[in-house]
């Protein structure tokens, strides 16, 4: 891994980069998005902070543990002068996303155990199937399938 010298301040796409482990790709990607800033040299060029490299594993260790963007820029603004996330933060953050990430792995934990079923039973049932509708939720909500919108009268006879 290239070292950056202590008295460089500002780093290229391409050393931050090579820093973060991230594509020059998802760097122009995730600033697009607001989650990282840069600066522009007087030839148009990005710069970023050093403090760019904390914001960039913070945004894919989230991303690791399946975080949306949208949240992870939403936390990332909730910071005060756009500072770079401190242990503190990611600890108040995980907590507050853990409820989500149970939630998707009793899903996925769902998904494993019937996807068996599902393959040897070839019903494509959307009445039945326990993985397009668990527990019959759908079944509670309206008759029919839950792909096709239930159609509303248009006024005319």
């Amino acid at each position: 891994m290239p070292q950056i010298p202590q008295t460089l301040h500002e780093l290229t796409v391409g050393q931050l980069s090579a820093r973060s482990g991230a594509a020059v790709s998802a760097l122009h990607f995730y600033e697009a998005k607001g989650l990282i800033t840069s600066s522009r040299t007087s030839g148009n060029q990005r710069r970023y902070a050093r403090d760019a490299l904390r914001r960039v594993a913070f945004v894919r260790a989230a991303q690791r543990v399946g975080i949306p963007l949208a949240t992870i820029r939403d936390a990332l603004a909730e910071l005060p002068d756009e500072r770079t996330p401190s242990r503190e933060d990611w600890a108040r953050l995980s907590r507050a996303w853990r409820s989500e990430l149970d939630e998707r792995i009793a899903q996925l934990a769902r998904l494993r155990d019937h996807l068996t079923d599902c393959i040897s039973c070839g019903c494509l049932s959307l009445e039945t199937c326990v993985l397009s509708n668990p527990d019959d939720i759908s079944g509670q909500r309206m008759a029919g399938s839950q792909l096709m919108p239930e159609r509303k009268p248009s006024g005319r006879a």
